[in-house]
């Protein structure tokens, strides 16, 4: 499939089959993710993978629609920082350092510039932020997913405090922005086999 005839294909599973995904696609998936787009590169956000049937069962009471849960291959757990902290910050100019081999006082226009939009947003403001990048993870996670043949759901239908406790973050530095589960599709879940209804173009595009 190309990309556009991966997009048809997929739709949000509302059941899943039980089987496992491979993991190269997995592994695929998830490097995809890492490479997504970020704001100032910050990736304010880390994903955990649930895939083992004892924490699956562990996180479902967090969960309105326990469906997907219960029958997918993985959960990823798309967790955003509720503040960017000096630390943090100090680790990615670490990195860019390192990764880049350049000294930090090259990077140091580019710090002050972060510095000054973190510093003039309250922390609300840049956990809503951290959340936007989130989704922009999510949305390259589910393209990346589709040209693997592999199924998706993002899911926000869960308790997010108990959902972030279950899995024993820090809620003070992170929390769960949103969900991804991943596997193939059970046969008889009646939603692939309706047709996918979006805007028409004229009403979706608009040149000017």
């Amino acid at each position: 499939m190309n990309y556009l005839e991966a997009l048809a294909w997929r739709y949000s599973v509302k059941k899943f089959s039980g089987e496992k995904i491979d993991s190269k696609s997995l592994q695929n998936i998830l490097e995809a993710g890492r490479l997504s787009v970020s704001s100032l590169g910050l990736q304010p956000y880390k994903l955990i993978v649930i895939e083992s049937d004892a924490q699956k069962e562990k996180i479902m009471p967090a969960f309105y629609n326990k469906s997907q849960v219960s029958t997918c291959s993985h959960v990823v757990a798309i967790v955003s920082k509720t503040k960017i902290d000096s630390e943090y910050v100090d680790g990615y100019f670490s990195h860019i350092s390192k990764e880049r081999n350049i000294d930090l006082e090259i990077l140091a226009a580019f710090r002050k510039n972060i510095e000054q939009y973190t510093s003039s947003h309250t922390e609300i403001d840049l956990r809503h932020w951290s959340e936007k990048q989130a989704y922009i993870l999510l949305g390259t996670m589910i393209v990346a997913a589709a040209e693997e043949g592999v199924d998706t759901c993002p899911m926000e239908g869960f308790r997010h405090d108990v959902l972030s406790e279950l899995l024993e973050l820090n809620m003070e530095e992170e929390r769960v922005a949103v969900v991804l589960t991943l596997g193939k599709r059970a046969d008889d879940d009646g939603f692939q086999h309706l047709k996918k209804v979006r805007k028409p173009v004229e009403k979706f595009i608009k040149f000017i």
